[in-house]
């Protein structure tokens, strides 16, 4: 399908995600609220807009990448928003692939199918919205092998499938609007528990006498195995190429890790779930922030919180 694709956000992300779209061969347009990087997409011959309103105007698809559930109600809902033009929409299709809550995912999905589009083709009678964020980070949005959990209309998820793999290998379809900004924060909430889990056992067994390589092995091979051990082992100087063997730099965070937090622990609230490791790991991570440790990898916690000492090789 030869859609034209609007893009909104172009930060470490969005960036990596509309250059593999752009490789793929489809015509785009993006905005940004950085002028560097719209002067940059300019001079790749871009088309660049000023705002959200004017990208929507000259997309079929619009995808927004975004830090957070504020900036994503502003790109909807604000002055030259997306859904500026009252009822009538250009797009018949709008993904956001920001992690947000799946409340406010929910909200945007209705006042989107609420819309008429201005045109209609291919049997698209209403625009739909899906929420599709994404695992697999800076390293899977360069590599274009990035997951997207997707909410919405399935449908609307079958349309847009082959868009979405041209950016990422996995798409999980998760069912209705909000499902797959649910299913996210679920997954970024295993992520910092089992990173905590690891880091205070390699911390714990390196006071106990044991190296955290050999205690590494022992995990990887035993029930203690897991993706924070294997593929992402927080101990400076026991896997080559993750953040913690370059000083936590690059990777996924901890104010990051700290927002999403934020969001599984309010979700549990709201829905009355007893949620103890949440709320555990939420002061955790907002304490490295705290203290000064934010745009760290979330696999700090193993050096600022636990102490935890480098393995010399």
């Amino acid at each position: 399908m030869s859609w034209s694709v609007g893009f909104i956000g172009l930060g470490n992300m969005g960036s990596r995600m509309a250059n593999n779209l752009l490789k793929a061969g489809y015509k785009m347009t993006v905005h940004d609220v950085n002028c560097n990087v719209m002067k940059m997409y300019s001079e790749m011959g871009v088309s660049t807009k000023q705002t959200p309103f004017e990208v929507a105007e000259a997309s079929d698809v619009v995808i927004t990448m975004l830090p957070s559930s504020s900036h994503v109600l502003d790109v909807y809902n604000g002055s030259n928003g997306l859904l500026q033009g009252g009822s009538l929409l250009t797009p018949r299709l709008l993904i956001d692939s920001s992690t947000i809550d799946p409340q406010t995912s929910r909200k945007l999905s209705m006042s989107v199918s609420n819309c008429t589009l201005k045109e209609k083709k291919d049997n698209w009678e209403n625009p739909v919205m899906l929420d599709a964020p994404v695992s697999g980070g800076v390293v899977g949005a360069e590599a274009g092998s990035l997951t997207f959990m997707v909410g919405g209309s399935e449908d609307a998820y079958l349309a847009a499938k082959s868009l979405l793999l041209s950016m990422g290998k996995n798409t999980i379809f998760c069912g209705g609007p909000g499902n797959g900004s649910a299913a996210k924060i679920c997954n970024n909430l295993v992520m910092a528990v089992s990173m905590l889990g690891v880091s205070e056992a390699l911390a714990l067994g390196q006071s106990l006498g044991i190296t955290a390589s050999t205690l590494t092995k022992i995990f990887n091979s035993s029930s203690a195995r897991c993706w924070s051990s294997d593929s992402y082992n927080p101990v400076p100087g026991v896997m080559q190429g993750v953040p913690s063997s370059r000083n936590y730099s690059g990777g996924f965070a901890s104010k990051l890790m700290a927002k999403d937090l934020n969001l599984a622990a309010a979700s549990a609230e709201e829905v009355g779930l007893k949620c103890p490791l949440t709320f555990v790991a939420q002061n955790i991570y907002t304490e490295i922030c705290k203290d000064g440790h934010e745009t760290e990898d979330f696999s700090c916690v193993f050096h600022h919180y636990y102490s935890g000492e480098s393995e010399l090789n």
